[in-house]
């Protein structure tokens, strides 16, 4: 995830585990993979230590590389019985891709008990109900505005279609991670159903195509608009909430809103894979970091928001708004892109960005 490179980093303290199954795994070592650079050393710094003196489990500390690039190594090693990374942080769509080919170990969740406090949607099983992942680390894709041209905060994203805002906005170029289908759909069709259909996602593929006079830059590069916001030269679009939140601390002039629709929820996931030899210490491993107060320590050192709800961590009120809301998120429709993402995408090219 190249957007940490944006965040900050601040120390705290430790978090424990029940004893028996810990001590029989103590003395071991697990290999955990998440996305590189910044990331993993918050990771390193902050996370694994802890762990390491809670279980006496050592932590192998591997970057995965972008993309869909892990999901082909560890398939391709679990053939030969390899295991590339025990635990690996894992996007939602080669998640899913995982899980279809059945590349997932099946976890024993009576040994879990800490994965109770997330929520259904970040428990991952598959059609015969065994669990085989949970939420890692979740953000947020906001609404974002450059104060000095916005001195009003937009309340919806019906401000993307405004013909006010005519080449004034900065919109992820990609269907798979704008979550921009999902955002049409919340707004102008009710909610995210629509979107189950072809008929139906090129309804709102044609509601969204009216924002095009509007839009002054499809960005890869977050960096890129990151700079365009805060100069004004391209004052509005979607982005980070926790990126915009620390700009905004540093004392640049640009905000995160959360609309009354609702910001989408992205993720990250851990799965195990299936020719890992260290199930016991993966489960360890996941527990462990179902943990309300993990939670809120990855909140305040990785800056990402809590995949428990918000009043089991002790998060002030500052803390979580740094990093997440109260309101009503929008799910995304992973499966959709899964399923359908080479006519989505076709579709994209030909309708949006064309």
């Amino acid at each position: 995830m190249k957007r940490r490179e944006f965040l900050l980093s601040a120390a705290l303290g430790t978090a424990a585990l029940a004893a028996p199954t810990v001590l029989r795994a103590a003395g071991s070592t697990l290999k955990v993979g998440t996305y590189g650079g910044y990331f993993k050393d918050s990771f390193d710094k902050f996370i694994y230590p802890d762990f390491t003196a809670a279980t006496g489990i050592e932590i192998e500390s591997i970057a995965e590389p972008t993309g869909e690039a892990w999901l082909v190594q560890l398939s391709q090693a679990a053939r030969a019985g390899q295991a590339p990374a025990d635990v690996s942080m894992m996007a939602q769509l080669p998640r899913i891709k995982g899980e279809r080919s059945g590349l997932w170990a099946k976890l024993d969740a009576d040994k879990m008990g800490k994965i109770a406090a997330l929520p259904d949607h970040f428990v991952h099983r598959y059609e015969d109900g065994s669990v085989y992942g949970t939420g890692a680390v979740s953000w947020y894709v906001t609404l974002v505005t450059n104060t000095d041209a916005y001195p009003e905060a937009p309340a919806s994203w019906q401000a993307l279609w405004d013909p006010a805002n005519k080449d004034k906005l900065g919109l992820m170029s990609l269907a798979t991670n704008s979550f921009l289908l999902e955002i049409t759909a919340s707004t102008h069709f009710g909610g995210t159903d629509i979107l189950k259909t072809e008929e139906g996602i090129l309804k709102v593929m044609e509601k969204l195509a009216e924002v095009k006079p509007n839009v002054r830059l499809w960005y890869r590069d977050e960096g890129q608009f990151q700079q365009a916001l805060e100069t004004g030269e391209i004052p509005m679009g979607e982005y980070y909430h926790d990126v915009t939140s620390l700009a905004a601390s540093q004392g640049k002039p640009v905000r995160s809103t959360f609309p009354q629709e609702g910001a989408v929820l992205d993720s990250g996931s851990w799965v195990v894979s299936k020719a890992s030899s260290a199930l016991e210490q993966s489960q360890i491993f996941i527990d462990y970091m179902a943990q309300p107060e993990i939670q809120a320590k990855m909140s305040r050192n990785v800056g990402t928001a809590p995949t428990v709800p918000r009043d089991l961590t002790d998060l002030t009120d500052e803390e979580f708004a740094s990093v997440s809301s109260d309101k009503a998120p929008i799910l995304p429709l992973y499966d959709i892109y899964v399923d359908r993402g080479d006519w989505i995408n076709q579709k994209w090219s030909e309708m949006i960005t064309g």
